[in-house]
């Protein structure tokens, strides 16, 4: 096998913008996106094409996703929008007080106890069900198939994949060997073009398909899943499978600038893209590159996240309304705490009241915004013998402080990452964007929709942009291709500001524009990963 590590660059490479007028498909892996195109090609619509690339990606982008994930998506179809929110809740034996018991201060990132209910498999099932024209069978075929004779592993997943190795090599105990039996089967990672399979993988998703999920929330693979998590002293159960439903939702949104920017409701953090856009709407913005328009997004994303982190979780236990976040007036007191300096942020009172990313579209005018994740790359360590089956860790995020918004409770949805996007003006649909990479994410939103409304960039050079994201206090890191001269005056401004080593950090987006007069089909895709536009 031939090393082609120094194949892998750690900047950014400048790509074009794709055009179409039948199809697109963009996502992070390039035979996940090719399948998504087949599919389309074969009779189905952007919906078909969505569930069929997202099932891919479990297989080739394992790193990221699996079935044993997360999803969300927003969906544009007959001239309207529809969220659906698959995030399943924590087990209804878990407990603040059982954890304690057990001498734990935190939820564990790894093993049984962080897993809470998967909704990967349930969002295919509901979107084939409610929009799909092709039987979920073939729309999942793609998958099966790369499952079972294998793939070549790109050079971006290689990179997760080697850190993932490294990092699960030092944790201890027989739950986590399953792991290594599937994902590093030669006693490492798969090398860049080295051939990887998973056949427990292939037959799990062909049963999904052939039982419509029936099989992995109320079937044997529910079954499976129990026994194991019994075995191993964890929390999940086959009543918590068989008891869960994902849930369709409406999509929120702010208008920005004459567009409005969608995201899904609460649980998810697309309410923080949308509180920091809000404040930032107020403002002007006649350059890019100027220390002024960093600062104020910098500024406006620390606050927005202090009052998502306090008060995001599931939506019967926010104790405040998502109307009272985004009120203008609310919104106004907290544009005013914006200053000339960077300042420590901190959760306002407003008045009472990991992963993957693809979007599609089709001649139709269908479009779709999709993604799914197991959180923290593989997600919990867990996988489920004979089944490919890679549990997330979701319920890391729960709080052990019983006060807080977000405190671990059973039966609820703790606070997510994950968080689809889309754009439209004046009702006609724009497209679906994401950036995915767990807190990033908002942050990418914000940027790549200030790049594309305030700067006037086309979907790649909007992706191509050098990014920032903030981690904590006033601590902003930085892409190794930052503007340096930025970077030392927003210094001046009181940020502390560090530059990263790679572009690992700073997410993996992808963006589908349709245009409303003509009906091309727009899209770019990441360049800090292994992305491709799929179009015809």
């Amino acid at each position: 096998m031939m090393n082609y590590d120094s194949l892998y660059y750690p900047y950014p490479s400048r790509r074009h913008a794709v055009f179409a007028r039948n199809g697109m498909v963009a996502t992070s892996q390039s035979l996940a996106a090719q399948a998504g195109l087949d599919i389309l090609r074969s009779g189905g619509n952007a919906i078909d094409a969505a569930i069929a690339t997202a099932a891919c990606l479990t297989v080739v982008e394992p790193t990221s996703n699996g079935i044993g994930g997360d999803a969300f998506a927003i969906v544009w179809t007959e001239g309207k929008l529809h969220g659906l929110n698959a995030t399943g809740p924590s087990p209804g034996s878990i407990s603040i007080e059982k954890l304690t018991k057990a001498g734990l201060k935190e939820v564990p990132k790894h093993g049984v106890i962080p897993v809470n209910v998967p909704g990967i498999p349930s969002a295919w099932v509901a979107l084939s069900e409610r929009f799909g024209k092709l039987p979920l069978t073939q729309v999942l075929q793609p998958a099966v198939v790369y499952a079972e004779k294998g793939f070549p592993v790109s050079p971006h997943v290689h990179s997760l994949w080697k850190s993932s190795f490294e990092m699960f090599s030092k944790l201890k105990g027989e739950v986590f060997q399953p792991w290594f039996e599937v994902f590093a089967p030669e006693g490492r990672a798969p090398q860049i073009g080295e051939i990887w399979k998973s056949p427990g993988h292939a037959e799990t998703l062909q049963s999904i398909a052939e039982t419509k999920g029936e099989a992995f929330y109320r079937g044997y693979l529910a079954e499976q899943i129990d026994s194991f998590m019994q075995k191993h002293g964890g929390f999940l159960s086959k009543e918590d499978l068989a008891a869960y439903k994902p849930e369709w939702v409406d999509p929120i949104k702010v208008n920005y600038r004459g567009y409005d920017v969608w995201e899904i409701p609460p649980n998810g953090q697309g309410l923080v893209a949308l509180l920091a856009l809000n404040i930032l709407k107020g403002f002007e913005f006649q350059e890019k590159d100027s220390i002024d328009s960093y600062h104020k997004q910098i500024e406006a994303m620390k606050l927005a996240f202090a009052d998502g982190l306090r008060y995001i979780t599931d939506p019967r236990y926010m104790g405040t309304s998502v109307e009272a976040l985004m009120s203008e007036s609310y919104t106004e007191e907290r544009r005013r705490l914006i200053s000339d300096t960077a300042r420590l942020p901190e959760a306002g009172r407003p008045p009472a009241g990991g992963t993957v990313y693809l979007a599609t579209a089709d001649g139709e005018g269908n479009m779709v915004s999709f993604i799914q994740s197991n959180y923290n790359g593989f997600g919990s360590g867990i996988v489920i013998p004979g089944t490919g089956i890679s549990l997330h860790n979701r319920g890391k995020d729960f709080s052990m402080d019983p006060s807080h918004a977000n405190a671990l409770q059973p039966n609820k949805k703790s606070f997510h990452t994950n968080i689809p996007g889309f754009l439209t003006k004046d009702n006609v649909p724009i497209g679906p964007f994401g950036v995915m990479g767990a807190y990033m994410q908002p942050q990418g939103h914000v940027q790549v929709i200030m790049n594309t409304i305030d700067y006037g960039l086309n979907p790649q050079a909007a992706l191509d942009s050098p990014r920032w994201r903030w981690i904590e206090n006033n601590v902003v890191e930085v892409e190794p291709h930052f503007p340096d001269h930025i970077a030392q005056a927003l210094i001046r401004k009181g940020h502390h500001i560090v530059k990263a080593l790679n572009v690992m950090p700073f997410g993996r987006g992808q963006l589908i524009w349709r245009d409303p007069q003509t009906g091309v089909l727009i899209g770019g895709t990441e360049p800090r990963a292994d992305g491709v536009v799929a179009a015809w």
